[in-house]
């Protein structure tokens, strides 16, 4: 006897399974899968509440100077914060803060504006203010003026008022 096994059929093609899978076994594997996922759906949230249930139990009694304690404190009702504490407060939306001082920084980096109308000062966008210094260049110093001493300034001026009036007191 030979052990070997023909695959072929008579007229040499390959073969197929001849039986087809019925819709009825594919029906039931999908209601077998809906069920067990919604029994373990159910299994979850009996855990989760037995969980919470518990947790809620072992909490310590809220101190009773404290005030506007929210009912739930895993959950932070919109607004609760601005609300319940004093100023100053930390910061709240550190994200947003610091985009809208980078924002405020880039207009004046990049646009024009007044930084004192009255006086007539402007600000003017990085860029421009780049093209002015190398078309004009740098302020420079005359060399006449490296030799001298430092001007007389408001406060080196009222150092030598107190000390000459100090001198005055000491020779009357």
């Amino acid at each position: 006897m030979s052990d070997e096994t023909k695959h072929e059929n008579g007229n040499g093609h390959g073969s197929y399974e001849r039986q087809d899978l019925r819709p009825s076994g594919i029906l039931y594997f999908l209601l077998g899968l809906a069920v067990a996922t919604l029994l373990c759906i159910l299994a979850l949230k009996g855990l989760f509440a037995f969980l919470e249930h518990r947790e809620k139990a072992s909490q310590p009694p809220v101190n009773p100077l404290v005030t506007n304690v929210p009912a739930d404190t895993r959950r932070v009702a919109p607004g609760y914060p601005q609300s319940a504490f004093p100023s100053p407060k930390l910061e709240e939306d550190e994200r947003g803060q610091l985009n809208d001082i980078r924002m405020n920084e880039e207009k004046v980096l990049y646009t024009y504006g007044w930084v004192d109308e009255k006086a007539g000062t402007v600000h003017i966008p990085i860029e421009r203010a780049m093209d002015l210094l190398v078309e004009r260049g740098l302020p420079v110093r005359s060399q006449g003026a490296t030799g001298e001493s430092a001007p007389k300034t408001e406060t080196n001026s009222k150092k030598s008022e107190t000390t000459e009036a100090n001198k005055k007191g000491a020779k009357k």
